[in-house]
């Protein structure tokens, strides 16, 4: 028996590969397989199956193009509705994979076909739970994801994943190993840890939502409490995993292709595309194509871009450093972004050489932003972090205009005089700033360092509170 899980770090994302006497099945793979065709070829063996744990909402998953690339069998859990060819396990049964087996745990409540896979060695003894969605470690999967057909409420899913828990679950051995789909930072859940391999004994022991003690209606309100809303790409990623995509090979091809300053401004201009630039903040401050939105690849690309961007059709062009092309459009396919039109030639630099209009971003250190609040009336702060963060602990005065909902909140920022913005290392406040930017607010000045060195200025702030206090 060989487990390998394959983690990916921009989507807290767990990939795994089973394999036993030269069969191989793959859970929840993500859109580029080559990792799974090359691990298999190096070891001599064959994928046999393909395991989704439901339809996923935060990324594009590689079932479809790895089927087609090696014969594998894609199967879900039960009530799953699939537009390609796909078995639809049933409750309890069983796939054959070398000496081992794989057993179907219908786990419903994240989503409706949500399945766990319970790993059962050669003498029938479970010995690994692939939870999916369903548990994670600290905390189980958000319900209230399941599509809009599914006529339930957050409440009745919740109600539903109480008794996947509770039936199918907590009653297994303590020493079973959980891979669960996902880690902390990712969107599908609120309180999952940074540990990614567990055991059902310590969740049952340290997992709030496994209390033994716990009703079911104690379950139900404490995870729907603090639920934010679900980025706003989640739908059409689950409809790519419902319905198939195209390849990530032709993602790739086409995104590829370079076009010079000229004819980089002329298929913006015709065809609406946003412009995306993914080189670090810094670089971005220092000089960029006017109008374009920053989202750096330093941070965390993909979630954001999906977030903010939102439409995962709209057509895209990309400014980036050569080494970070692939990359970048990588990033993107996983989440659904396949409208890439290619990426500006050169660079910045072959922008600037052409005599091209460039914007800046107008930046001051935070020691000079502590010099002013401390003499000047007025002084106008937004911070971008999240609500919780900026409850914790704050600059005194400061107002809060998150980041993910800035978009549809540019009316908070006053078009005369100047205001600066803020968020804990600069990454999001350059987001922000392109955002304005673009939507003609150019009195905007970003707080070099954020949050992180501004605490250790002289600026009155708060004394930090367990966001748990609240």
């Amino acid at each position: 028996m060989h487990i390998e899980q394959i983690y990916t770090g921009c989507l807290a994302q767990g990939a795994y590969y089973i394999e036993s006497h030269g069969e191989v099945a793959i859970v929840d793979p993500l859109r580029e397989i080559q990792a799974y065709l090359d691990l298999a070829k190096q070891r001599g063996a064959k994928i046999k199956y393909i395991f989704e744990t439901h339809f996923h909402a935060d990324f594009v998953s590689g079932h479809v193009t790895l089927a087609e690339k090696t014969g594998a069998e894609i199967v879900y859990g039960p009530t799953a509705e699939c537009g390609f060819e796909c078995t639809v396990a049933e409750d309890g049964q069983r796939f054959a994979l070398g000496e081992l087996a794989i057993e179907t745990l219908h786990t419903p409540g994240h989503t409706m076909e949500s399945t766990s896979w319970l790993l059962r060695t050669a003498v029938d003894k479970p010995y690994a739970l692939f939870s999916g969605d369903s548990l994670f470690l600290g905390d189980v999967g958000r319900p209230d994801l399941a599509q809009k057909a599914v006529d339930m409420t957050q409440e009745d899913l919740a109600g539903l994943l109480f008794d996947s828990t509770r039936e199918k679950i907590m009653p297994l051995p303590d020493d079973v190993i959980v891979y669960p789909g996902h880690g902390a930072g990712s969107a599908c859940g609120k309180n999952m840890s940074s540990e990614t391999v567990g055991s059902i004994g310590v969740e049952k022991a340290t997992n709030y939502a496994l209390r033994a003690d716990m009703t079911r209606d104690e379950f139900i309100t404490e995870v729907t409490d603090g639920l934010l809303p679900p980025p706003k790409y989640f739908p059409m990623n689950v409809q790519m995993n419902k319905q198939g995509y195209e390849s990530y090979e032709e993602v790739l091809k086409r995104g590829a292709h370079g076009w010079a300053p000229a004819d980089f401004e002329r298929i913006a201009d015709d065809s609406g595309a946003i412009v995306l630039d993914v080189r670090a903040e810094h670089a971005f401050a220092k000089g960029h194509v006017p109008r374009s939105i920053f989202i750096g690849l330093e941070g965390n690309f993909a979630p954001w871009t999906g977030q903010l961007i939102a439409d995962v059709k709209q057509p895209l062009l990309l400014v980036c450093k050569a080494d970070q092309l692939e990359e970048a459009i990588t990033r993107l396919s996983r989440v659904g972004f396949d409208n890439i039109l290619g990426y500006l030639e050169g660079g910045m630099a072959a922008w600037i050489a052409k005599g091209k209009e460039v914007d800046t971003i107008n930046r001051i250190s935070s020691e000079d932003l502590a010099k002013l609040h401390g003499t000047q009336d007025g002084v106008r702060l937004f911070d971008v972090r999240t609500a919780s963060e900026h409850k914790s602990e704050r600059v005194q005065g400061s107002i809060n205009e998150p980041l993910d909902l800035l978009s549809n909140n540019t009316e908070a920022f006053p078009r005369d005089g100047v205001f600066y913005l803020h968020c804990m290392r600069g990454y999001r406040s350059a987001i922000a700033q392109s955002i304005l930017k673009s939507r003609g607010i150019h009195n905007g000045i970003d707080v070099i360092g954020g949050w992180e060195t501004l605490q250790k200025t002289s600026i009155d702030v708060t004394e930090y509170v367990c966001p748990s206090t609240f």
